[in-house]
């Protein structure tokens, strides 16, 4: 239930939390603007701080004084006074006519610059093209708009304030909405110790590099040539979090290369990349520019070392194409574990029904003794959530360094399992021993709501999770959460749509839908295998129309 927040001053209260928690924890890494910003703003009138955050929370760096009315903070305009005296916010901004348009309604633009006839009726963007040929150049709001009553604002300490926002989250994606959303109940966050020592950025540098491969990753999203974002690119070799970052960015660029034909280009950029699928593409790249041999020789190397499952299944679509190419004999095809198929032609449900394939093959299957669940990557994502909870939410450095996490930050780095190996070794030994029923139960009442990476909370219910308790053998569970383990990345995904249960048998089914037209993607190809290999009941259905 979301609650109603009685503190009007709320969100001052959470910027106040977040200065005080980058000053506990990273003193030692601010600038000196920075620094000088957290002793500064606690000594500010109440209003004038929380007119400044109002801004900050906005979107945008410029703001009318007559848009910022909030009964909270009274005048607008008598709260800007000491944020302009610091120079943190420009209260009368220099602006280009563009600028210009962006903050003004049309009846204004027409008043300001004595619009009539066509201009006046025109469209606001063909009165700005107009404009243009006659005011060129930029001015300060009050040279533009001379005595209007209205003021504007340029909130200037915005970058420093996105900055201290990336030092508290280690990252921009999460931004000042976590707060009011954790303050109304939206999202509840599992509760994790916090050593002085928690700190998403060990140094200086690692802030600033992150910076620099975000303006980096702009620049290039901007359409800038990836040659010349590489130039400006940081090093990060001893840091694997932004390394990965780095590599990310690396791969994003390389693939625009190669769909530029831009070979050796891309194949400098993917060499140089240790994101996922990097050395695929690298193959993939040299048998494109007609370098075979070099092309089998780096398969034959990562034949024998597959860095996943994904690689290995995209090397063997690889290596037939290759060995033909080069004039080698056909090796022979490994046999594939043999896969249940079901043939289904059902009539096409009216337009005016809400449907989708899984829905219908659900349906049509169901019976009273046997339920059916639509359930994809869900159910067995949220088994494993709920089992090894505690494992998951370990405090371990680097894990956890603020209280809005929704998961761990590391949950993506090749050493997330071996760095919690033997809480994860606990977790899954209760599926030998009889304990993990308990677990799950428990911490599906106990966590109900909480943010996990791996939950699904709005599919699950009591009555899903009794079913697959009863029906689903713990040895199955085992074998799905080792692979999981593997690959946190690839293979939380791929799981099949539909899962049927007879809870009398105290069995189940898993059940893949393709509609008309429809085929496997390869990481359902690849659990489909796994599945079959492991003796777990699973069938691919395919749907056809009845005429």
């Amino acid at each position: 239930m979301i609650k109603v927040l009685e503190n009007e001053f709320y969100y001052l209260d959470n910027f106040h939390q977040v200065l005080h928690w980058i000053g506990e924890r990273y003193d030692d890494l601010l600038a000196d603007d920075e620094r000088a910003f957290l002793a500064t703003f606690p000594t500010l009138p109440r209003s004038s701080r929380a007119l400044f955050v109002r801004m900050v929370m906005r979107k945008g760096m410029l703001f009318r004084a007559s848009k910022l009315a909030y009964a909270e903070i009274g005048c607008a305009q008598e709260a800007a006074r000491p944020l302009a005296e610091l120079k943190w916010i420009d209260a009368d901004p220099v602006l280009t006519l563009d600028q210009l348009f962006e903050l003004l309604q049309k009846p204004e633009i027409c008043r300001l610059f004595k619009l009539n006839g066509h201009e006046k009726s025109a469209r606001k963007a063909e009165q700005l093209e107009a404009l243009r040929e006659r005011h060129g150049g930029a001015h300060r709001y009050s040279a533009w708009c001379g005595e209007a009553c209205d003021q504007v604002y340029h909130i200037v300490a915005k970058p420093l304030c996105d900055r201290l926002r990336l030092i508290f989250f280690g990252n921009y994606h999460q931004d000042w909405s976590e707060f009011v959303l954790s303050d109304l109940g939206v999202y509840k966050y599992e509760k994790v110790a916090f050593p002085p020592s928690a700190r998403g950025f060990r140094t200086r540098r690692d802030i600033d590099s992150y910076l620099e491969l975000h303006r980096c990753r702009e620049r290039f999203h901007d359409n800038e040539p990836p040659a010349d974002v590489l130039k400006d690119l940081p090093p990060v070799a001893d840091n694997e979090w932004l390394r990965s970052r780095r590599d990310k960015l690396l791969f994003q660029m390389a693939q625009h290369l190669e769909k530029q034909r831009d070979w050796e280009g891309a194949l400098a950029m993917y060499a140089d990349c240790g994101y996922p699928g990097a050395r695929a593409r690298r193959i993939r790249v040299l048998e494109k520019h007609e370098q075979l041999g070099r092309a089998y020789a780096l398969l034959g190397q990562a034949m024998a070392q597959p860095e996943s499952e994904s690689e290995r299944q995209q090397l063997l679509r690889m290596e037939p194409r290759l060995r033909r190419k080069l004039g080698h004999a056909k090796a022979a095809a490994a046999p594939a574990a043999p896969v249940v198929r079901l043939d289904l032609s059902l009539p096409l449900p009216a337009p005016e029904c809400a449907w989708h394939v899984e829905g219908v093959v659900r349906d049509h299957l169901a019976r009273a003794d046997a339920p059916v669940y639509y359930v994809e990557n869900a159910l067995i994502n949220s088994l494993f959530g709920l089992l090894c909870w505690d494992a998951i939410f370990t405090s371990i450095p680097g894990a956890f360094f603020h209280p809005y996490h929704h998961g761990p930050a590391d949950l993506h780095s090749a050493d997330f399992h071996r760095r919690r190996a033997a809480q994860f070794a606990a977790c899954l030994a209760q599926l030998e021993d009889g304990g993990y029923a308990g677990t799950i139960r428990a911490n599906l009442a106990a966590k109900a709501g909480i943010q996990s990476p791996f939950v699904f909370w709005g599919l699950l219910d009591e009555q899903l999770v009794e079913l697959a308790l009863a029906c689903i053998p713990p040895a199955h569970m085992r074998k799905w959460f080792e692979r999981m383990l593997l690959d946190i990345k690839a293979n939380r995904s791929g799981f099949p749509d539909l899962i049927q249960f007879w809870p009398a048998e105290r069995r189940y089914h898993m059940i893949e839908v393709k509609g008309p037209g429809d085929r496997l993607q390869d990481s359902q190809l690849r659990w489909i295998a796994y599945c079959a290999e492991h003796q777990m009941p699973i069938t691919v259905c395919y749907l056809q129309w009845a005429e």
